[in-house]
């Protein structure tokens, strides 16, 4: 045996080493190729990001009808008005809500076609 070639200890290092790195590129290929799971995790982020939005307009919806009980609560002409127009401001809103749940349910639908 030469200085150059390896020894059968050094070979089956690299052996054990080469069957590790395969193990993990499989496992990273499964991971990237279970389609399913990708969807879940998509769907959940969406969820999580819609109830997020949802929360955030109901807080602001809130907020405006509240102020516009206290301004109404002052029954002048300036107050009515104000009122008002927080009633479109919160009717935008819903509507941005609604807007909000719809493309959340579309998106699951969608997300669950492609099982």
């Amino acid at each position: 045996m030469s200085s150059d070639e390896p020894t059968p200890e050094t070979l089956r290092e690299h052996i054990e080493h080469t069957r590790d790195e395969l193990g993990r590129t499989v496992e990273a290929l499964a991971a990237k190729a279970d389609v399913k799971a990708q969807a879940r995790e998509k769907t959940a982020a969406v969820k999580a990001q819609a109830a997020e939005k949802a929360a955030l307009v109901t807080g602001q919806i809130r907020d405006r009808v509240e102020h516009a009980a206290h301004l109404a609560s002052d029954r002048t002409p300036a107050a009515a008005a104000a009122a008002r127009d927080n009633r479109t401001a919160a009717l935008v809103a819903v509507g941005a809500a609604a807007v909000i749940a719809f493309l959340l349910v579309r998106q699951v639908r969608h997300a669950r076609g492609h099982k």
